[in-house]
């Protein structure tokens, strides 16, 4: 029997080996440093936007005791119950009653830096408990956008001047501002708000969630499962992928020149922008989609077939439900990217200023990234920091469509 016998590591071998675990050291340290180099990036722009955004979710108040048994103002309560509670309490003299008790709290010189709707926080605090009438109530209502910069240390030095004594007598602070979430855009950074544009990304996405989403599954259906391989399949296939690759602003302007033609009433409407959107999206679920059904091995369509199923059953019984989890995810991250999207939006005059949500797919509307377009273009410090904030909204709402796409994977996925 022969013995096996060891090959020879000549110096030449070993000089080879040791340069190949050299290169493979420097790779390995390589890849480690664009890990770290990624890592800080991200912790630095998240750093950076949170220290800036938590300015953003507060607001600059002036403290305002109002003794409403002595302000002659009296509610209905089938008044407060409905919409005109604000309207019928501005016709009391709400206005006035405010400023009357600024003015004795704060000094004329302070109650002329209240801003100019804060009196519309008294209202609304009327509607919903008409019992303040019967008692002293002390308010925290909203600065003006000169004395909150005063308050931040920027602004004119009279006006930081009257910070710096309101603070020290306990007349100003910042608060968290529970209204930035249910207001919409203002000339003024300290009634600024997000739910318009929220309440706009959230119809916009609807409508191209509707169209984009049943149309791209069907289109990867029949271009995977039933279409004849030719040339012309071929060039489908190959003007999908170019879609897919297609600058945004490029669909902007189809949008413009064919939806807004055939509706030119919807001017900056939620409709007219999800359908826009929804021509973005549509070439990415149909990529996403003929992978997911690629995916889907040959022997459970073979199976299927010899127990007698029709090739419809096949594919919506069998293969469909099996590439459903890969479909939903490139939906979802097709609509993300939908989600942040601005140049298309800017074309078919979704960058208009809307002081109001949006009622219906048809009304005017502006959506979050246009909204973060907007304030970004401000000088003001307070919308700076209404800017990061927003930023962080964008940033969970993209966040939380990605944990949606990875709970609807793994809830379909099956395992074959």
């Amino acid at each position: 029997m022969s013995e096996h016998i060891a090959p020879t590591r000549t110096p030449e071998f070993e000089a080879r080996l040791k340069k190949r675990y050299a290169a493979e050291r420097r790779f390995r340290r390589l890849g480690l440093a664009a890990i770290v180099f990624s890592v800080a990036v991200l912790v630095y722009l998240l750093g950076t936007m949170t220290l800036n955004g938590i300015g953003g979710f507060q607001r600059a108040e002036l403290e305002v005791p109002i003794d409403f048994t002595q302000a002659g103002i009296s509610a209905d309560p089938a008044t407060m119950a409905s919409d005109g509670a604000v309207q019928s309490l501005e016709g009391q003299g709400l206005p006035e009653v405010v400023q009357f008790f600024a003015e004795q709290s704060l000094g004329d010189e302070a109650a002329e830096q209240l801003g100019a709707q804060a009196w519309r926080d008294v209202a609304d605090a009327i509607a919903a408990d008409p019992s303040i009438l019967d008692r002293q109530e002390t308010f925290w209502l909203p600065a003006s956008a000169s004395l909150a910069s005063g308050y931040a240390g920027e602004g004119s030095a009279e006006m930081q001047a009257l910070a710096q004594q309101l603070d020290e007598a306990g007349k100003i602070d910042k608060n968290f501002d529970t209204g930035f979430f249910a207001r919409s855009d203002a000339t003024n950074p300290q009634q600024a708000g997000i739910w318009g544009a929220l309440k706009g990304s959230f119809l916009t996405m609807i409508v191209t969630l509707l169209l984009a989403f049943p149309i791209g599954v069907l289109a990867a259906l029949y271009l995977e499962e039933y279409a004849p391989k030719n040339r012309w399949t071929d060039l489908i296939e190959l003007s999908i992928n170019n879609l897919a690759a297609v600058p945004s602003i490029i669909f902007g302007l189809l949008g413009l020149a064919v939806f807004l033609t055939l509706f030119p009433n919807l001017r900056s409407a939620p409709v007219i922008g999800g359908m826009t959107l929804a021509l973005m999206t549509m070439p990415v679920i149909v990529i996403a989609g003929r992978n997911a059904i690629k995916a889907v091995p040959p022997s459970i369509r073979d199976g299927a077939l010899a127990i007698g199923a029709s090739p419809v059953q096949v594919v919506f019984h069998h293969v469909l439900p099996l590439a459903l989890p890969g479909i939903l995810t490139g939906t979802i991250i097709g609509m993300a990217r939908a989600l942040g999207e601005t140049a298309p939006l800017l074309m078919i005059g979704m960058r208009a200023f809307v002081a109001s949500p949006p009622d219906s797919f048809t009304s005017p509307a502006t959506v979050l990234p246009m909204q973060i377009f907007l304030w970004s273009d401000e000088i003001d410090r307070g919308f700076v920091e209404r800017t990061s904030a927003a930023i962080i909204v964008l940033l969970l709402f993209l966040l939380l469509m990605n944990g949606l796409a990875i709970y609807l994977r793994n809830k379909f996925e099956k395992k074959w």
